[in-house]
């Protein structure tokens, strides 16, 4: 009987049920809670409700100085308790901020403004702590602090003013992460970390460059990827003037017809910048998912120039700067012109298709004059989605869709221009096609026939490797990209070499 009234005696003390209160929240916060914030947050608000209630129950009040006649074990207690109180109190309401900062959704300043709102927690704590624990003098603390923090803030003058440059660009969202910035002109990059002192940018060559808060809050910025992601782009192009402007716009506007890259809508447009004796000069505008995608769409666009331009038979012009006096002579026609003159259609779009690149200059001349000329209007379906062809369709002029059917949706998967090709699923693998071909302009194909294909292998068996090693690396390719079906077109270049050579007939050697 008197071991259980030692129990209960225990128990009912202050000290026992405070200390295995503060310990139970600390095992159950940093221990079990650790990886759940919100739970975390529950669970502190709930402990800090409990120890109140404990604290009062036993009539120690946190705000309140423990009278001095209060024995000294009893202050110990007290100043204990209210030390955990504090410091309790002071982490819920610095949970409440985050939460109230992730709900309003400000991420980009949260980080700052998080660490600032606990940065002021922390030292209303502290200083109640002092006043209400320590009896230290916090009001004259306070007074006669402020001539060391004339003396630290003069020493911190350059760190002060990019923390304050730091709160104050992200206050006003000018930039946040990942958003490409340029600085006068000079520095480019894209934002990778903000902190209290500074900016860090990663440019294009992958090399970080960090820049002072407070030389951000001066510079004259221009943020590339606001008010949204999309980036414009603008190019310039000038070509002999040998047609009428309407139909050399009409060319440019099938470039950017033809192209992957771009976003419609917004609708790309082309404006005619100058007309003279010497050249048109055209610029072309569209604009691209992220301002990282403009390199990619230039280069694409600038590819896709050439192309249509050379299949157009339109000859690019000088330079403005470029200026060239001729006497009693007659200018040299273009490089490209004189290829043209030299040159039939069929014989460069052979030359252009990667399959045909091992093949001899006498082979892919051959080749060429077995092609055969067909037209499409546009909306005009050229070959349905699992048709098997025999024939390989190049591309000479105008812009083919490639679309394939998903769930009664019709997705468009790319375009093709001038110098592109398909069929080769068929022609050399017997398959069907994976995608439905349609012509978004007046376009002309041709097509190069199984037989003649055939006529050259048998002539030179290792023609049936060369396509295969082609083949293969296509399709590695479009897998990669993530194309649908490119999985069913990946197969060994062994197994590729054995079909052609099956379906053409071809002889190992």
């Amino acid at each position: 009987m008197m071991e259980e009234f030692s129990l209960s005696e225990i128990a009912a003390n202050p000290f026992v049920q405070t200390g295995l209160l503060a310990l139970a929240g600390a095992a159950i916060t940093h221990l079990l809670l650790r990886r759940y914030p919100a739970r975390r947050l529950a669970f502190q608000l709930v402990f800090f409700v409990a120890l109140t209630a404990l604290l009062y129950k036993h009539q120690v009040v946190p705000y309140e100085v423990s009278p001095d006649t209060t024995p000294i074990y009893e202050r110990t207690f007290a100043a204990l308790a209210k030390i955990i109180w504090w410091i309790n109190g002071a982490w819920v309401l610095i949970g409440c901020a985050r939460v109230f900062l992730v709900f309003e959704r400000l991420p980009h300043e949260g980080r700052l403004l998080q660490d600032l709102v606990a940065g002021l927690i922390y030292l209303g704590a502290a200083l109640s702590i002092g006043a209400y624990v320590f009896k230290a003098p916090v009001g004259t603390l306070i007074a006669t602090s402020g001539v060391f923090a004339i003396i630290l803030g003069l020493a911190l003058q350059s760190t002060l003013a990019d923390v304050f440059s730091g709160i104050a660009l992200n206050f006003s969202r000018v930039y946040e992460v990942g958003d490409w910035i340029v600085l006068g002109g000079d520095i480019e990059g894209r934002v990778v970390e903000t902190n209290w002192r500074a900016t860090h940018l990663l440019n294009g060559s992958n090399d970080l460059v960090v820049l002072p808060n407070s030389v951000l809050a001066k510079a004259q910025l221009t943020n590339l990827s606001s008010p949204n992601r999309n980036h414009g782009v603008k190019l310039r192009v000038r070509f002999t003037p040998t047609m009428a402007p309407s139909v050399i716009s009409e060319v440019m506007r099938t470039v950017l017809l033809s192209s992957n890259s771009i976003l419609n809508p917004p609708s790309p447009s082309v404006e005619i910048k100058s007309l003279d004796a010497r050249a048109i000069e055209l610029e072309l505008s569209f604009r691209v998912t992220d301002y990282a995608a403009s390199s990619a769409a230039r280069h694409e666009v600038y590819d896709l120039i050439y192309r249509h331009a050379k299949a157009a038979g339109l000859s690019l012009a000088e330079p403005a700067e470029a200026v060239t006096v001729f006497t009693n002579q007659v200018a040299p026609a273009p490089l490209d012109v004189q290829t043209t003159a030299q040159q039939t259609t069929s014989q460069r779009l052979v030359d252009a298709v990667p399959l045909f690149v091992t093949l001899t200059p006498a082979e892919r001349t051959a080749l060429a004059e077995t092609l055969t000329r067909k037209t499409y209007q546009r909306g005009e379906v050229l070959v349905a989605q699992g048709t098997r062809l025999d024939v390989l369709m190049i591309i000479g002029t105008g812009v083919v869709a490639l679309s394939r059917e998903e769930d009664g949706r019709e997705i468009e998967q790319s375009r093709l221009a001038p110098g592109d090709y398909f069929g080769e699923a068929g022609l050399f693998t017997g398959s069907g096609e994976t995608a439905t071909a349609r012509a978004l302009t007046f376009t002309v194909i041709y097509e190069v026939g199984q037989a003649p294909l055939s006529k050259l292998m048998k002539e030179r068996p290792g023609i049936a490797d060369e396509i295969s090693v082609t083949l293969s690396r296509r399709a590695s390719a479009a897998m990669r990209a993530g194309e649908p079906g490119a999985e069913t077109r990946e197969t060994s270049i062994s197994r590729l070499v054995g079909r052609i050579r099956q379906l053409f007939n071809v002889p190992h050697g």
